[in-house]
């Protein structure tokens, strides 16, 4: 991995600039320097992560979150909702959030991104993908003792051999994680035979972003061993605006103007100004830059030159409730590797001499849940008829909304997972563990924005509002409604021989409505999985988003977006595998572009 000297990436001529050195930013960079032909840079806010042990070792995931190498915003407190401020982690230095994030891999179903295409983003189905998401990962196989033992399945077909990134499951087992997987089952969640192929729905094992023989993370920086010395990265670099030039048919984007170690430089690019700061991230720059709602613009004292007024709009973020619970106490407690210095001394010598032990084991107990099982057909009855009533979202999006609720059969949209230790979680010891329960499929939407008088040092307004408004309300129900399936869970055999009882919220919880409301109002937090914020416009063009669905920024020639902020919905999985095959995607597309050129 080069990364250079201020000097050294001012003087170069580059073909095509990068903004963040994140998750897809190091995917579109090393491929488009892989290409060979052209000269890549990249500008990254942050340092050289690797090497950390809160990145590298796979069961300190969490804990570089808070650190240097988090942004560490934070959203605005949701109104008279009596609710708090949230913490948003996004990884700040070269590989972005894959460098910081709990290494959790999967996909969504075929509906969730056949929707992008229906929404009028051709080239963005399920079919269409496939060969990124492959072209993205080598998956490693358990081994035949525990694909047996553990019940893994997927189908190897739909699986990349060859990608940078590496997938592995893990080589030890609890034995509360046979039992969380039956448990669902005696539920009707069934295990799902494949859910890497289309369907999502139902109990598995999840695998993890690891490598198979370093057991250390394995994250975007991976990708950078592909380029030559074609590509320059500076790091340290915060990128104040992208310089707009006048053209007869609006603007044209020739460069970047940014700041390193207090002085400011400005570089060029002859093809394409590429953005991949994220969801947080991008829009703000967008509008540093002019592009974005002229009021906005203007009461943050920036001239507008494009007018495009969904840019920050569409935030989507996927909302996370954990029930702690007390849990058998014979079992093998991560939270004791932090409790007791002994156990934590010989874990961590174990993990140096031969990479084996508990530093090298991470959760694995999913189960993506559709309404139909989740939610009794009364109650999910009164909610569809909430959504008919429902104003604010396109007609096209409140369809593909309501279908989902109504035919879920092949797509989960609660998920639920399993993990011994809660001691980030408000557990006192070690003798807790957590239930996560995560909405998938939010109607409520956010927005990110500049702050009035903003500058590119300002963190950006974060709205989010988690149940604000008739959309909101929506969302507190589908919620509510799945604590009841949460509880079942926990009741139901022979899983219910792990977990004892409810700890926060405590039993008596479940059974009051409006008690419950509130602990879901003041309890819920982000998944650190937001989207959509430079969303594809589709049939609505800039009036529903912010890029077309080649990614080009509309209102400017030679720029795109190119990260999860380009989602127009939500997807009902942890997005890390999906912002990599956006990036692949991307890549593929910016050279099918100058070849046609």
């Amino acid at each position: 991995m080069q990364t250079v000297s201020v000097d050294d990436f001012t003087r170069q001529s580059f073909d095509f600039i990068i903004i963040g050195g994140g998750t897809a930013g190091l995917v579109v960079a090393s491929r488009l320097a892989q290409h060979g032909k052209f000269t890549v840079g990249v500008l990254e806010a942050g340092g050289v992560v690797n090497g950390r042990d809160e990145v590298e070792i796979p069961a300190f995931f969490g804990r570089a979150l808070g650190t240097d190498i988090d942004w560490k915003f934070e959203s605005t407190p949701p109104g008279t909702q009596g609710g708090v401020k949230d913490q948003w982690p996004r990884g700040k230095g070269l590989g972005g959030s894959s460098a910081i994030n709990y290494m959790g891999w999967n996909r969504a179903g075929r509906v969730d991104y056949d929707a992008w295409v229906e929404l009028g983003n051709p080239g963005w189905g399920w079919d269409d993908l496939l060969p990124f998401f492959k072209k993205s990962e080598t998956v490693h196989p358990p081994s035949s003792s525990t694909q047996e033992e553990q019940d893994i399945r997927y189908d190897p077909n739909t699986l990349g051999t060859s990608g940078p990134i590496q997938i592995t499951y893990p080589d030890e087992y609890s034995p509360s994680h046979q039992l969380w997987i039956k448990g669902l089952n005696s539920l009707g969640v069934e295990t799902n035979p494949a859910p890497y192929s289309g369907s999502n729905a139902g109990a598995w094992t999840n695998p993890s972003s690891l490598g198979l023989h370093t057991k250390a993370r394995s994250f975007a920086t991976e990708y950078c061993s592909l380029a030559g010395s074609n590509l320059y990265i500076l790091t340290e670099a915060l990128v104040e605006e992208i310089i707009l030039v006048k053209a007869d048919s609006g603007y044209v984007a020739s460069g970047v103007r940014f700041t390193h170690n207090g002085q400011e430089y400005t570089v060029s690019a002859s093809r394409e100004v590429i953005l991949s700061a994220g969801t947080i991230k991008s829009p703000q720059i967008l509008e540093l830059s002019g592009i974005g709602n002229p009021e906005i613009l203007s009461r943050a004292g920036i001239d507008a030159k494009v007018d495009s007024p969904m840019v920050g709009e569409n935030l989507q973020e996927h909302k996370a409730l954990i029930f702690v619970v007390d849990v058998d106490p014979e079992l093998e407690n991560p939270d004791e590797l932090i409790l007791d210095a002994e156990k934590a001394a010989a874990a961590r010598e174990q993990y140096d001499q031969d990479k084996t032990g508990p530093l090298t084991t991470m959760p694995g107990s999913f189960g993506m849940v559709p309404f139909t099982k989740a939610i009794q057909q009364g109650a999910l009855d009164k909610i569809c008829s909430q959504v008919d009533a429902l104003t604010g979202l396109s007609p096209e999006k409140k369809a593909l909304l309501e279908q989902r609720l109504r035919n879920p059969d092949k797509i989960g949209l609660m998920e639920y997972f399993f993990k011994l230790g809660a001691g980030a979680f408000g557990g006192a010891d070690s003798r807790h563990g957590i239930i996560a329960q995560i909405l998938q499929q939010p109607f409520a939407a956010g927005s990110i924005h500049v702050q009035p008088k903003s500058a590119a040092t300002d963190d950006p307004v974060i709205e989010i509002g988690y149940y604000h408004g008739p959309a909101g309300e929506i969302d507190l129900e589908l919620m509510l409604q799945s604590t009841r399936f949460a509880r079942s869970i926990m009741l139901a055999p022979p899983f219910n021989s792990v977990v004892r009882q409810p700890f926060l919220p405590p039993a008596s919880a479940f059974e009051d409505d409006e008690q419950m409301k509130q602990i879901i109002k003041s309890g819920t937090r982000a998944a650190l999985h937001a989207v959509g914020t430079c969303a594809m416009g589709g049939n609505a063009g800039i009036r529903g988003g912010v890029v077309n669905e080649r990614l080009q920024v509309y209102g400017v020639q030679r720029l795109r977006v190119v990260d999860a902020s380009i989602m127009p919905l939500q997807i009902s999985a942890h997005i890390q595998a999906t912002v990599y095959a956006i990036a692949e995607k991307a890549a593929h597309m910016i050279l099918e572009d100058v070849a046609a050129q």
